[in-house]
């Protein structure tokens, strides 16, 4: 008999759902905006989660495993954070059940990891799931990316998180966007290749990065560079930031990036630009690779 489990990447903006059987292989998917802002609170998790069986015609036996930010304070129910020593390979033995008498017994959540250093703290949830499958899939040493909202770099030694970054990367792009002095300007396309190699330039010069971000407008307003590639280039200079950051660490080796072909393909482009080499791995093969471990488990 082929096993089958619904797999869920609960994210705070959108929710992606995945029918896996344990071989890895997807058999049906389902994304909407449903994330855990649009939910509406604690007590509509399961009503939510009960439409997503019903669109994708599913039964109510099918085993569902959820990771992200339903497992977090804000989410349906707070699972706590393992320390980053705990192998990703071990996250099956650490799942939360759902206390939710309607879906006890069919309902877990993947937690979440945390690193310290110090006074130093770093979190992550739903980054996990993907890792896992990174490393199911022979990626047990060196770098992961998984660009994003919040960009995570991850050092693995053996399938164990060394350590790991976040970078607001994502948010500060979408926060430039919607508000403030440079939304005017950024319709255009940000994949424009010229503006975002413009963007990585500026970035590796180590400048201030509101001085360089105020810069855009000015290069704008005085008409010293095109308005159709400001967005690109604030994309390049937050990008370009980041590698600016992270790549010292990573200086001399690979890096792996789990992400959208799109973004991905940003990422490979300033890997390049600072002397990395790069591997782009698919999210949505390494998240099923990793769900149907749960399914085994």
């Amino acid at each position: 008999m082929n096993k089958q489990i619904l797999g869920i990447d609960w994210g705070t903006s959108n929710r992606r759902a995945y029918l896996i059987d344990q071989h890895g292989a997807c058999l049906a998917e389902h994304e909407d905006g449903q994330g855990m802002l649009a939910v509406g609170g604690r007590d509509k998790f399961g009503a939510s989660l009960a439409g997503v069986l019903d669109a994708m015609q599913l039964p109510d036996e099918v085993p569902v495993i959820m990771s992200g930010m339903v497992g977090s304070a804000s989410g349906w129910q707070e699972v706590s954070y393992l320390d980053a020593s705990v192998p990703l390979e071990e996250l099956p033995r650490h799942l939360a059940a759902v206390t939710d008498p309607a879906w006890a017994g069919r309902a877990t959540i993947v937690p979440g990891y945390v690193y310290r250093n110090g006074a130093v703290a770093d979190v992550m949830r739903g980054e996990e799931t993907q890792l896992l499958g990174a490393v199911l899939q022979g990626h047990r040493d060196g770098w992961l990316v998984l660009p994003g909202t919040h960009s995570k770099w991850v050092l693995l030694r053996d399938g164990v998180i060394q350590s790991f970054a976040t970078y607001m990367t994502g948010e500060l792009f979408a926060m430039l966007s919607k508000g403030g002095t440079l939304s005017a300007m950024m319709g255009g396309d940000s994949a424009n290749a010229e503006g975002f190699a413009t963007g990585l330039n500026q970035a590796a010069q180590h400048e201030p990065l509101s001085n360089s971000l105020f810069r855009v407008r000015a290069g704008v307003v005085s008409r010293a560079a095109p308005a159709e590639q400001a967005a690109a280039t604030v994309s390049g200079l937050l990008i370009g930031a980041e590698f600016a950051a992270a790549a010292r660490a990573a200086e001399g080796q690979s890096i792996a990036v789990i992400g959208s072909p799109a973004l991905a393909a940003r990422y490979a482009v300033a890997a390049r630009h600072v002397g990395l080499n790069c591997a782009v791995l698919d999210p949505h093969q390494v998240y099923c690779t990793a769900v149907s471990q749960f399914l085994k488990a």
